[in-house]
């Protein structure tokens, strides 16, 4: 588990004790490894709270264990950009410079 703003947030099983990157955006916590994404979860809000991704333990929960585990998301989707014409950007250039387009 990676502690962040008072909660604890899963990682793969096979990190333990290793050193983690972690990124943390409004909605989401991002951790890697050597500049490769390990999870992305959701910001939980408060603290103590607990979040265990579906696929970071292999063992089975203990029967006393009241924290939810989620199913598995790709760390893959939350990457995924939009892609637009070298054009677009040009124009967003070109207008925020004041060369152009309307106000």
């Amino acid at each position: 588990m990676v502690s962040v703003g008072g909660n604890l947030y899963s990682v793969p099983d096979c990190t333990r004790r290793r050193v983690v990157e972690v990124h943390t955006f409004a909605s989401e916590i991002h951790i890697l490894e050597r500049d490769k994404l390990l999870a992305v979860h959701p910001v939980l809000d408060g603290r103590g709270q607990r979040r265990i991704a579906s696929g970071h333990r292999t063992a089975p929960p203990p029967a006393n264990s009241s924290t939810t585990r989620e199913a598995p998301r790709s760390p893959a989707a939350a990457a995924a950009v939009a892609t637009r014409p070298l054009a677009f950007y040009d124009a967003v250039g070109r207008r925020l410079a004041g060369q152009g387009g309307r106000p």
